[in-house]
């Protein structure tokens, strides 16, 4: 077994114990220092206090590991940023209502409001796609108009 999937094994309960899921593990080596990226989502908006919990409980884990040796090493629990691809079924339901930009892999783009989804397809504006279409799904940042801009 590797040292991401004992580490994977570990941690996953402790993130599901918390309602939340293991996006995604990496171990990088600078010098002598493993760093071990760890990020976590949910079906909700993580806020701070949430992973702040989460990193303790996976610290603490990961500190007994034999695998993971003396040597030093950074842990680092993030939850999935605006630029990572909608890939699963639970982050479109959790963006409901923001700006996406797909491409799907007839190479065809659409974009559109994200609007109901169920396990297989999406609604994006009045089009409903199957995610077995879909190459790649961006949210699309949108920033709002500053006050005096609102009033010209």
């Amino acid at each position: 077994m590797s040292l991401n999937e004992e580490i994977s094994a570990v941690i996953e309960p402790i993130i599901s114990t918390t309602g939340n899921y293991l996006e995604e593990l990496t171990i990088t080596t600078a010098g002598k220092v493993k760093i071990i990226t760890v990020i976590v989502d949910s079906d909700e908006h993580l806020n701070l206090d949430q992973v702040t919990a989460v990193t303790k409980q996976i610290s603490e884990v990961i500190e007994t590991l034999a695998s993971v040796g003396e040597g030093a090493f950074t842990l680092e629990v993030t939850s999935p940023g605006l630029d990572r691809p909608l890939t699963k079924p639970r982050h479109w339901r959790k963006n409901i209502e923001r700006l996406i930009n797909v491409t799907l892999f007839s190479g065809q783009e659409i974009g559109g409001r994200i609007g109901e989804s169920t396990e297989t397809e999406v609604l994006i504006g009045r089009q409903s796609i199957s995610f077995q279409d879909i190459k790649r799904a961006m949210i699309e940042i949108e920033f709002k108009p500053l006050k005096n801009e609102e009033s010209e």
